[in-house]
């Protein structure tokens, strides 16, 4: 009874200064799985690792006691990755550093065989984790290219005239995006979990439960790029109504229940490959009836053993461990940052030098999904036919959930694709303290090419590359307490008769014009 009651006090007690120290990204995550439908599923791996857990409690039962100590180390490495998730702004290190800190008290509880039993199920945790707002961004943007040129295949495959520019099909008189929402990355990531659930159930060798896995993506990105032709067809038969509403939800829902059909259709397929004689199931070794047989447990039926585990010293250590943690955690959340003075926006001048601009409002659908502090938008014109499109937007604070969005994902929008991506390095001028090394994107759509320029501008720093950003934002939140910064875009048609040399060359004079001017609203 003592030794239960210790390892209740103290796993109250972790659980209370991980709730603490974790609430905001707990929080975060919780509003991701109930707010986007890409990670819904996310609110069933945690019940699905507990119940898989609960599974092995006769298998621990039997293990001996290990009094490891290798859990405090661990422990240790997770709340350091959550002071660089604090100070660097990424949610994405918090709920790593969440999970490899439980992993670290398992280890201190169980042991590493006891750990080791349960493997998988603590590894499965990782699957509700919201991939990085800028690679998500990045694999969305793909899948949205492929998804559209699948589209179009199929609407020609049965005789329907069809076009594809960037994400945009052209059916004529109807126009169809394949938006971000129509990208399939809703059906790639919980049937990529799904799968790793039935490959841990598919008692088989491994390479077959390796290719069910893997099985998911083609699966899932083929059935989304039909889907889309569904679609197509529905809007050539029925008008555009049939890809709104119901019709659009209905064969989401549909999709998705082929697909996983699909894939319990291949465990039946792969079962069969190598099986001997005629009575083998046809999932071959899968059986729900694996979920409540473990090795060992018939003998643990037999007889009674002890499931809750005395506490270790390690594992009361590890309380002792998180409790500075947990202050530090304070502090961090608390810090007051020092923001610079400077003008905004709305006093940006529409004359900078032979430049005249004309200022155009933002969405507000687009301003709430940016969440920037002040933006700029606007046309800026040397000659009728010369025309730059400049865009900053920029962020006091860049703390979780609010930073600098690369145009990257954007760009493919509207119909445009990216023809080429690459860096380019523009010319100092004597405001800038250093070059500026830019991302150059040349954009097409049709026979209109357009190229883009874009960096960040990180307090006195000009970045082309988004891991720079985060790194640096890391470094001078613990050295200067600021995460200020922006984002600079400019952007310019390739009229007829020029070259993109031409186009490069007036938007590098129009970059060296507004460095005298940048710096005022964002500052150094």
């Amino acid at each position: 009874m003592s030794s239960t009651r210790s390892l209740l006090i103290a796993s109250l007690l972790i659980v209370s200064l991980l709730a603490y120290m974790y609430a905001d990204s707990l929080v975060f995550l919780l509003s991701r799985w109930l707010g986007s439908e890409d990670y819904s599923h996310g609110m069933f791996v945690p019940f699905i690792s507990g119940y898989l857990v609960w599974q092995s409690r006769h298998r621990l039962s039997q293990m001996a006691k290990e009094r490891s100590w290798w859990g405090i180390p661990i422990i240790a490495m997770g709340l350091i990755l959550y002071v660089v998730g604090e100070l660097s702004t990424l949610f994405v290190l918090l709920h790593v550093s969440l999970w490899v800190v439980l992993v670290g008290i398992t280890i201190t509880l169980l042991g590493l065989r006891g750990a080791q039993a349960i493997a998988f199920p603590l590894g499965y945790l990782l699957t509700a984790i919201p991939l990085p707002t800028f690679f998500y961004a990045n694999l969305s943007s793909q899948l949205q290219l492929w998804s559209s040129s699948l589209g179009v295949g199929c609407l020609q495959l049965v005789g329907v005239i069809a076009f594809r520019e960037g994400n945009v099909i052209d059916l004529g008189q109807v126009q169809l995006q394949v938006v971000e929402a129509c990208s399939g990355i809703r059906y790639l990531l919980p049937l990529t979990a799904l799968a790793l659930l039935c490959a841990y159930l598919f008692k088989d060798k491994l390479w077959k439960r390796v290719v069910l896995v893997l099985s998911a993506i083609p699966i899932s990105i083929l059935l989304n790029g039909f889907r889309i032709g569904m679609i197509g067809v529905l809007v050539e038969l029925y008008g555009k109504g049939a890809a709104e509403g119901f019709y659009h939800l209905f064969e989401g829902w549909v999709i998705f229940m082929v697909s996983l059909a699909l894939l319990i259709i291949e465990m039946g397929l792969l079962g069969k490959i190598g099986a001997v004689g005629v009575n083998q199931p046809f999932l071959g070794q899968f059986s729900w009836g694996q979920l409540s047989k473990d090795p060992g447990m018939a003998a643990a039926s037999t007889r009674p053993s002890r499931i809750v585990p005395t506490p270790s010293p390690a594992y009361l250590c590890s309380v002792a461990l998180l409790i500075p943690f947990t202050v530090l955690s304070s502090v961090l959340t608390d810090r007051e940052e020092i923001p610079p003075t400077r003008m905004t926006f709305v006093d940006f001048p529409m004359q900078i030098g032979s430049w005249r601009g004309e200022r155009f409002p933002l969405e507000k659908q687009y301003i709430d999904t940016l969440r920037f502090d002040d933006y700029v938008l606007a046309d800026y014109r040397s000659a009728p036919e010369h025309l730059v499109n400049f865009y900053s937007a920029y962020y006091g604070s860049q703390r979780k959930g609010q930073s600098a969005h690369s145009p990257k994902s954007c760009l493919p929008g509207g119909g445009w694709e990216i023809v080429s991506l690459t860096h380019k390095e523009l010319p100092s001028s004597p405001q800038m303290r250093q070059p500026v090394m830019a991302n150059r994107a040349v954009i097409r759509k049709g026979d209109q090419t357009q190229i883009v320029l874009y960096w960040f501008k990180q307090r006195d720093r000009y970045l082309a590359d988004e891991y720079l950003v985060k790194l640096f934002l890391l470094w001078d939140a613990i050295s200067r307490q600021r995460t200020d910064g922006a984002l600079v875009r400019l952007a310019s048609l390739v009229g007829p008769g020029e070259s993109e040399a031409m186009v490069d060359q007036r938007l590098q004079e129009f970059a060296a014009e507004i460095g005298h001017e940048l710096n005022r609203f964002v500052p150094d």
